[in-house]
């Protein structure tokens, strides 16, 4: 059975037990809830895949308490350092060369020869890796591919029975995933995210390419379809079909759902993820979600990426 912890200390150190023992633990970040496991033990890290049936070939996050922490799983050079003082804590993965002594299990890595880590500001993420003193491997908490969870309630719809615990923190601020930074050579944007690419620019002071292989992820949230609702999914929509459910984004009169009635994309990525579930059950089996048109830019970079993958071909 799967515990429903709260965020004081009782709550935290029966989840750091939980942790040390091997289990894993569902915790709230600003971005979505993550799943947790001791990300130097081989059998939580394998418990990760299995209860989310995720691909092992797919590489996880290491969750940090702070940049030293950090420093001790990755190599950090100049353009990592000026990132990590700019936006940790906060919603940035860095993809960074792993240290040959980083103590990591490879499936963490799936033995690649860099480590994503994080270090996120979520108050209850951060008094969680404080007390258990190391990094916990951490992908998003739902069963693989489909909608990220973005309150604790979608973490137990979705993987109760299956993981020890779940930390209740609240709804997520940011309501997308964390954006991941490849930095083990030119600054590549593997995945968009909870930081604009412009804020990251502009500390870099030179453009970020976009490269990201689905058939070979470097990082999580890079397989063609993922973040998928049960319904179908249909995006650019300003006219809604008969019976599809239309999630809007700005001024849609009639809509069923609105990511944000102003057009405000930060209100739109922490609405996402908790809207398409929404939808998803007002459409059905068998039915279609109709999704208005974001805009292209900032945070929509974000919301698109999500919706393009959640509309993709399922497997």
């Amino acid at each position: 059975m799967t515990q429903l912890l709260p965020p004081d200390p009782a709550g935290l150190a029966r989840a750091v037990a939980l942790l040390r023992a091997g289990e894993l633990v569902a915790f709230p970040t600003e971005t979505v809830y993550g799943l947790g496991g001791d990300a130097t033990n081989d059998r939580a890290v394998a418990a990760i895949f299995d209860a989310k049936g995720r691909p092992r070939f797919n590489p996880l996050i290491a969750h940090v308490a702070d940049p030293d922490q950090a420093g001790r799983l990755a190599v950090f050079d100049d353009r990592a350092r000026a990132l990590a003082a700019a936006f940790w804590p906060g919603p940035l993965t860095l993809v960074l060369p792993l240290r040959a002594d980083a103590g990591l299990s490879p499936l963490v890595t799936a033995d690649l020869p860099t480590v994503a880590v994080r270090m996120p500001a979520h108050p209850v993420a951060r008094a969680l890796l404080a007390a258990f003193g190391g990094p916990l491997a951490a992908p998003s908490a739902n069963p693989s591919g489909r909608v990220s969870p973005t309150r604790a309630d979608h973490v137990m719809a979705g993987l109760a029975g299956r993981i020890a615990a779940v930390v209740e923190g609240g709804p997520c601020a940011v309501g997308v995933e964390s954006t991941i930074l490849a930095l083990d050579g030119p600054p590549r944007l593997l995945r968009p995210g909870g930081l604009p690419v412009e804020a990251l620019e502009t500390v870099l002071r030179a453009p970020v390419a976009t490269a990201a292989d689905p058939a070979r992820p470097q990082a999580p949230g890079q397989l063609a379809s993922h973040y998928a609702p049960g319904a179908a999914v249909r995006l650019g929509v300003t006219a809604p079909a008969a019976g599809e459910v239309w999630l809007g984004f700005g001024p849609c009169p009639g809509a069923a759902l609105n990511l944000s009635p102003a057009g405000d994309p930060v209100q739109a990525a922490a609405n996402l993820f908790h809207m398409l579930r929404q939808a998803d059950a007002l459409a059905g089996p068998g039915g279609t979600i109709a999704v208005a048109p974001v805009p292209e830019t900032g945070l929509g970079r974000a919301i698109n990426d999500r919706l393009r993958r959640a509309a993709a071909p399922r497997p």
